[in-house]
């Protein structure tokens, strides 16, 4: 008889950072702030979907935390969530991210307690390292590159001298020689995935940036792309994509599993399911319910109509219910008396967080009309005119004309 292929189901996620606490309020049950509790639901969903689907593997690529240090209560929160997937019985592979890593040499990172306690299940990936059946107890192997720092890969080479961008350089010819020797010594006959927290050259940032080349570790697409491996889970970027789409190996960043701020306001949130055989992956993307973020821009050309139109072009203000919402307004800077923000405050009542941001315009002149000939006008002449404008009622107008003659020293 034929020997069948080995496969594994693998659920793949990766940029937790449960403890950002952005917009919104403190939940007065749990006395959590409200959006750390949205990133927990997301996290909860994640462990269900891998207890659900009996997935083999999960592989957590990185970024559990926003820094370095987070405090006890959110460590406990994301413990408590890690054991459910120990005590199913699940092996799970936790990355260690740029954000979970110590600064200094030595120094414990965010998720070394799961090493110092060694929990049933769970395998911490916090040097470059290969886990294969005899570790994880499923027939796969999977090559571990944490973030890699400078100070982690100087023990391979010689740095000191050297400019920013040829360490990059150095670094990178590092990691690529380290990998190639790795999927050289492996079980060809297995699948080998790579689990990486890393930029890849050409990939997009969520709410950062494109990736520059020498801001940072960045690989080269020709070494995640390696025929040699059956499926790339990366993290470190927020934003979902497949940097080999339609190709084998899929190269996934899944995302981080919330939206973190307003850059991310049109992002879908989730996590990955793939079934891993050798030379081929089948994947699909699973979106999370995440809570909404709504960003309007509106530019006022209209004195006279200002909060008129402003108000027209809010959403309805069932749409706003519980959501993270930003109005950015545009308009000269002498309407700024025009603006009621009461009335917009009011208008998005129901929202968690309403920000309002005036983007006052210095050098937008107020507009007096294509036909006017400033030149051929007195003072009093434009600042009557200017008062047209301003949207102010007849008895407001000709007070302020009376005091500007006098001040001006002209007859009223």
């Amino acid at each position: 008889m034929p020997q069948t292929t080995p496969s594994l189901r693998l659920l793949h996620f990766a940029d937790a950072h449960i403890d950002i606490a952005n917009y919104g309020k403190h939940d007065p049950e749990t006395g959590l702030p409200v959006r750390v509790m949205d990133f927990l639901r997301s996290l909860d969903e994640i462990v269900d979907a891998a207890i659900k689907e009996a997935v083999d593997l999960v592989l957590f690529a990185g970024d559990a935390y926003k820094d370095r240090n987070p405090q006890p209560t959110f460590q406990r929160e994301w413990g408590q969530r890690i054991m459910r997937l120990s005590q199913a019985g699940i092996p799970t592979i936790l990355l260690v991210g740029n954000h979970d890593m110590a600064p200094a040499t030595g120094r414990a990172h965010t998720m070394q307690e799961f090493h110092t306690l060694a929990v049933p299940h769970i395998h911490l990936a916090d040097d470059f390292c290969v886990l294969g059946p005899d570790t994880l107890g499923i027939p796969a192997q999977v090559v571990a590159i944490p973030w890699a720092s400078r100070s982690k890969l100087m023990r391979f080479s010689d740095m000191a001298g050297k400019d920013v961008a040829d360490v990059y350089l150095l670094m990178e010819e590092i990691l690529a020689g380290w990998l190639d020797d790795q999927l050289n010594a492996l079980d060809p006959t297995l699948p080998t995935i790579l689990l990486a927290h890393t930029s890849v050259q050409g990939a997009q940032y969520g709410s950062e940036r494109t990736v520059m080349l020498g801001q940072e570790l960045t690989l080269s697409g020709s070494i995640v792309r390696d025929k040699r491996l059956d499926y790339v889970a990366l993290g470190h970027i927020h934003k979902h994509q497949d940097f080999n789409a339609g190709r084998q190996p899929p190269v996934i960043y899944p995302g981080s599993i919330e939206r973190i701020d307003f850059g991310e306001a049109r992002e879908e949130k989730g996590y990955v399911l793939a079934e891993v055989r050798k030379r081929h992956t089948d994947w699909r993307f699973c979106p999370l319910p995440t809570r909404q973020f709504i960003d309007l821009s509106i530019e006022l050309d209209d004195a006279e109509n200002f909060m008129a139109d402003i108000m027209r072009q809010l959403p309805p203000a069932g749409r706003v219910q519980d959501a993270i919402c930003r109005v950015r307004l545009s308009y000269p800077h002498d309407w700024e008396t025009l603006l009621d923000e009461t009335a917009i405050y009011n208008h998005f009542a129901g929202a968690l967080s309403i920000q309002i941001q005036k983007l006052r315009d210095l050098n937008r002149r107020t507009r007096l009309g294509d036909t006017v000939g400033l030149e051929t006008l007195t003072p009093t002449e434009m600042l009557a005119l200017y008062w047209q404008t301003q949207a102010l009622d007849q008895a407001e107008t000709e007070a302020l004309q009376t005091l500007a003659k006098e001040l001006l020293g002209t007859s009223p």
